[in-house]
């Protein structure tokens, strides 16, 4: 029986649905590390939307935040190295009666991923995705990530950082995602709630989470971002606007805003997808039709 048919039949019969709750598997992270403020806040954000855990999926890359999967209830995926988007968009299409939540790291995404982080936002694949954004490589201990900040000495950069860093914002305001925001580990309620509404999104979701590094990174701390974020939604900022969206995602100083940045609405890869319109592909018939007067074209 598919899980839309059980899900129903449940509902009918008032049996509650298990929703996502802590796993078994105790996270590993440091202490203080700010990914214990995300992984609570996705864990608040779905049971705020009622989800049962058996219809979440999360999808996750390699480094430190990308064991995210292993310490909640729902289906997880472990992939490798820059590669949760697309896992994440096969899940998706595969079946795309599944929530589908895609979480790793700055280097993660913004270093090899940065491919699938631009083709996913321009598709506009009806998923989210919510990155830990430490400016630091921190499970190999130390070196510089996409993020660093310009001069930032770290283990691979002894006399500072000389590329620019990147914009995860504005690199996804210029590749078309739908709903864009930044959030801090530090506010896990504001958090939780810009993940709820990613979740509720049309579209692709992206939500930038500064999350400290207690470890390796002494510059961008917890005190570092208190001094700084502000959120928009108590600044005037019209997030349907794009180009106070644009001007909000290059200020970078002494004040850094955290909120919702941008929100639009346009249909979705599985919204225009002809095979995708007959439904989930797990729920359609198997095999090809008409396909032996194909095969005979090559015999």
């Amino acid at each position: 029986m598919a899980d839309s048919t059980v899900a129903s039949v449940k509902s009918i019969v008032g049996t509650p649905l298990p929703l996502i709750t802590k796993s078994d598997t105790k996270p590993t992270w440091c202490p203080g590390c700010g990914d214990y403020g995300v992984v609570a806040a996705v864990e608040m954000a779905v049971k705020k939307l009622g989800l049962p855990s058996h219809e979440v999926v999360i999808v996750s890359g390699i480094g430190c935040s990308s064991n995210l999967p292993h310490f909640l209830s729902s289906y997880g995926f472990h992939s490798i190295h820059g590669r949760a988007l697309p896992v994440a968009e096969g899940i998706r299409w595969a079946n795309h009666g599944l929530t589908v939540i895609g979480t790793g790291g700055d280097g993660d995404g913004f270093g090899i991923g940065a491919g699938h982080f631009v083709h996913a936002m321009r598709r506009n694949v009806k998923l989210t995705y919510v990155t830990m954004d430490n400016q630091i490589y921190g499970l190999t201990t130390g070196q510089a990530s996409p993020t660093s900040m310009m001069g930032q000495k770290t283990k691979s950069t002894p006399r500072g950082v000389i590329e620019n860093p990147v914009d995860p914002i504005a690199l996804a305001l210029a590749s078309g995602a739908t709903y864009v925001a930044r959030g801090f580990s530090g506010d896990v309620k504001h958090l939780a709630d810009l993940v709820a509404n990613g979740l509720r999104h049309r579209g692709f979701a992206f939500i930038d989470v500064m999350s400290p590094c207690v470890t390796y990174n002494k510059i961008n701390t917890f005190d570092f971002f208190r001094q700084r974020v502000y959120k928009l939604e108590s600044s005037g900022h019209d997030p349907t606007n794009i180009v106070t969206a644009w001007q909000r995602a290059l200020e970078w100083g002494d004040k850094i805003p955290i909120g919702l940045f941008y929100k639009t609405d346009r249909p979705t890869y599985e919204e225009l997808e002809e095979v995708l319109l007959q439904g989930p592909l797990v729920h359609q018939p198997a095999g090809l039709k008409g396909h032996e007067s194909v095969l005979d074209e090559f015999i």
